[in-house]
């Protein structure tokens, strides 16, 4: 089976979790400190670590004042992972139209759902492209709302020559077994708002006022204060061992997914039935690979098919929209997203991808598509 997508480590990763195995501190200590000093070196400002994009996102929110009866601007068109975060602190999210070019935020529909209780938007940044990041942020100005970027599939991506996470408001990164880097689970979140961060440090401790320094040292808290609600948040020093390696192997790992999902690109070119996203790979890193296949009417049959071929595919995402705990029926529709996401087909994109399996994908649904 060629699969959708799977996590590529080596040999560096390995040895690397077994020496945090060997010191026998497992939980969250030098080896997080370290991973986070060399993210925040590699985003040019601060991250914070937790223990996946969830938490993060959910962090970012409450830390930002965010609670309950707070409405966040998020598009339907995304992993429930930034919805639950969203409900999760007792807001609601309300789920917003895409852009049917870039399949990210379209904020003119978000701003048609303003309303006093908006605190904040969260563009998410489909498979790696961020759409109109700027107009988002002129948006968000002029309602003044926070923005809290869901990342999980743009770690690497460069944005008007800055990378996605280094400049901005806050932005929230995955690093789960099958994102652009992993540390197999993981997350971060990345701003040069102080009090956001301080906040993040003592939430992920369940709240205990200042323990990140103590676990850094070797330490624990033992006389503390609690002022907020707090979670079990935090990495361990195995996840993030893991994530420095991967982090060194990035530039590789970068030229890799670029390469395929260009090759992806010139396969499908000028074919009537399948578009591929509109994507500029010289400065996105593509986390998955996603083709509108026009007029399909039964994509089912068709994933059956290639499946039988030993081709894993997938579906990004089932709009949150019509899960039964955001339905909503008093809100406006959301045409595009719905219209889309009929024809949406996610291919196989890892580094561990040859291009002849691209080739043998692309023949193959090619040829599923003339009967």
């Amino acid at each position: 089976m060629i699969l959708l997508s799977k996590s590529c480590i080596g040999e560096a990763e390995k040895k690397a979790v077994l020496g945090v195995l060997d010191r026998e501190f497992l939980g969250m200590g030098e080896e997080v400190r370290q991973f986070e000093q060399e993210l925040s070196a590699f985003f040019g400002r601060p991250a914070v670590c937790v223990v996946n994009g969830t938490a993060a996102l959910q962090l970012a929110l409450q830390a930002s004042g965010i609670g309950k009866r707070d409405e966040v601007l998020v598009q339907s068109l995304t992993y429930v992972a930034s919805f639950q975060a969203i409900s999760a602190i007792g807001a609601k999210p309300v789920a917003c139209d895409v852009d049917p070019e870039t399949l990210c935020l379209d904020w003119k529909d978000a701003e048609k759902r303003l309303t006093p209780k908006t605190k904040a938007v969260m563009p998410v940044h489909y498979s790696g492209g961020v759409g109109t990041l700027d107009e988002i942020y002129a948006f968000a100005e002029k309602h003044s709302l926070r923005v809290i970027e869901d990342a999980a599939h743009a770690f690497g991506t460069v944005y008007q020559g800055k990378k996605v996470g280094g400049f901005g408001d806050i932005a929230c990164f995955s690093f789960d077994g099958i994102k652009n880097i992993t540390s197999g689970e993981g997350g971060c979140i990345v701003t040069d708002d102080e009090e956001v961060l301080d906040i993040v440090r003592d939430t992920r401790l369940l709240g205990v006022e200042k323990d990140t320094e103590q676990r850094y040292s070797g330490k624990r808290s033992w006389q503390f204060d609690v002022k907020q609600q707090g979670w079990r948040y935090h990495m361990s020093n195995i996840m993030a061992a893991i994530g420095s390696e991967q982090l060194k192997r990035f530039p590789e790992i970068v030229v890799k997914r670029r390469t395929l999902a260009k090759h992806y690109d010139s396969l499908f070119s000028n074919h009537v039935q399948i578009q591929p996203l509109a994507r500029d790979y010289e400065t996105v890193v593509p986390h998955i690979y996603v083709v509108r296949i026009k007029g399909m009417n039964n994509l089912t049959i068709l994933q059956a098919r290639l499946s039988k071929k030993g081709i894993q595919t997938g579906r990004h995402y089932k709009p949150n929209h019509w899960l039964s705990l955001y339905s909503n029926e008093q809100e406006a529709a959301l045409p595009v997203t719905e219209d889309v996401f009929s024809e949406l087909l996610s291919l196989p994109m890892h580094p561990n991808l040859l291009e002849e399996e691209i080739e043998f994908i692309v023949d193959s649904l090619l040829n599923f598509l003339k009967y």
